[in-house]
Protein backbone atom coordinates (compact mmCIF):
# COMPACT_ATOMS: atom_id res chain seq x y z
CA UNK A 1 0.00 0.00 0.00
CA UNK A 2 2.89 2.42 0.54
CA UNK A 3 4.27 1.72 -2.59
CA UNK A 4 1.03 2.29 -4.51
CA UNK A 5 0.51 5.68 -2.31
CA UNK A 6 3.82 6.95 -3.50
CA UNK A 7 3.44 6.06 -7.33
CA UNK A 8 -0.36 7.79 -6.76
CA UNK A 9 1.87 11.16 -5.27
CA UNK A 10 4.45 10.79 -8.40
CA UNK A 11 1.01 10.68 -10.52
CA UNK A 12 -0.80 13.84 -8.97
CA UNK A 13 2.20 16.05 -8.84
CA UNK A 14 3.15 14.88 -12.80
CA UNK A 15 6.07 12.76 -11.76
CA UNK A 16 4.25 10.33 -14.01
CA UNK A 17 2.13 12.00 -16.61
CA UNK A 18 -0.89 11.01 -18.17
CA UNK A 19 -0.04 8.47 -21.13
CA UNK A 20 3.38 7.83 -19.94
CA UNK A 21 4.70 4.00 -19.06
CA UNK A 22 4.92 3.09 -15.55
CA UNK A 23 8.55 1.71 -15.11
CA UNK A 24 9.10 -1.75 -15.29
CA UNK A 25 8.28 -3.98 -12.21
CA UNK A 26 11.65 -4.90 -12.21
CA UNK A 27 12.92 -1.33 -11.98
CA UNK A 28 10.75 -0.70 -9.24
CA UNK A 29 11.75 -3.87 -6.82
CA UNK A 30 14.98 -2.45 -7.48
CA UNK A 31 14.47 1.51 -7.10
CA UNK A 32 12.10 0.61 -3.65
CA UNK A 33 13.86 -2.84 -2.44
CA UNK A 34 10.47 -4.70 -2.26
CA UNK A 35 9.23 -8.08 -3.27
CA UNK A 36 7.38 -8.14 -6.89
CA UNK A 37 4.25 -9.18 -4.83
CA UNK A 38 4.39 -5.78 -3.51
CA UNK A 39 4.81 -4.31 -6.56
CA UNK A 40 2.10 -6.34 -8.64
CA UNK A 41 -0.27 -5.84 -5.55
CA UNK A 42 0.76 -1.44 -6.02
CA UNK A 43 0.17 -1.80 -9.60
CA UNK A 44 -3.40 -3.61 -9.09
CA UNK A 45 -4.69 -1.04 -6.43
CA UNK A 46 -3.57 1.53 -8.68
CA UNK A 47 -5.71 0.13 -11.64
CA UNK A 48 -8.92 0.03 -9.05
CA UNK A 49 -8.12 3.90 -8.17
CA UNK A 50 -9.03 4.56 -11.76
CA UNK A 51 -4.69 5.93 -12.35
CA UNK A 52 -3.50 3.48 -14.73
CA UNK A 53 -4.87 1.28 -17.33
CA UNK A 54 -2.86 -2.07 -18.56
CA UNK A 55 -2.08 -3.02 -21.76
CA UNK A 56 -1.41 -6.64 -22.93
CA UNK A 57 2.04 -7.15 -23.81
CA UNK A 58 2.32 -3.16 -24.13
CA UNK A 59 2.44 -2.46 -19.99
CA UNK A 60 0.97 -0.13 -17.60
CA UNK A 61 0.49 3.32 -18.70
CA UNK A 62 -1.12 6.30 -16.50
CA UNK A 63 -4.86 6.53 -17.41
CA UNK A 64 -5.15 10.08 -19.58
CA UNK A 65 -8.09 12.04 -17.87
Amino acid sequence: MQLADLLEKKIEKGELAPGQLLPSEIHLRQEYGVARGTVRSAVALLRDRGLVVTLPQRGTYVRQS
